[in-house]
């Protein structure tokens, strides 16, 4: 067997190990942590990096064209479903008051939640609306 064939079947090997070691700290932090937003951030960020270090190992394994872009597709849409989801899961629990708010440095929401219409009514944009007073 080629070296060059044997040093991607380890690497991808290693990958795959590392992808599943961060998906289950991901679980284990979804199983732990307090409250909605901890969990909706421990289902998101390792996740993510856990299946992206799976598909790289799986990638390495298997070396074909159609293959690495299958699994190329599944990256793409990986990065752009679970942050959307939780973000949707993270605020849906803000408006519904399971966040906990006394835990949050800053409230950027409230405000734009309190009019009623979304914003300040004037329907523009403010330019100082993330800064802190």
């Amino acid at each position: 067997m080629n070296p060059w064939a044997q040093a991607a079947d380890l690497a991808g090997t290693v990958l795959l190990f590392l992808g599943c070691l961060q998906c289950l700290l991901g679980v284990i932090g979804m199983l732990r942590f307090p409250d909605v937003l901890s969990r909706s951030h421990a289902a998101t960020k390792p996740q993510t990096l856990g299946m992206l270090l799976v598909l790289a190992g799986v990638a390495l394994r298997l070396r074909h064209g159609t293959d690495v872009g299958t699994l190329a597709l599944i990256a793409f849409f990986q990065f752009l479903t679970s942050p959307v989801a939780s973000h949707l899961v993270a605020r849906s629990a803000y408006r519904t008051g399971q966040t906990g708010s006394r835990g949050l440095l800053r409230d950027d929401l409230d405000p734009q939640l309190s009019d009623g219409d979304g914003g300040d009514g004037d329907g523009g944009d403010d330019g100082d609306r993330g800064r802190q007073r």
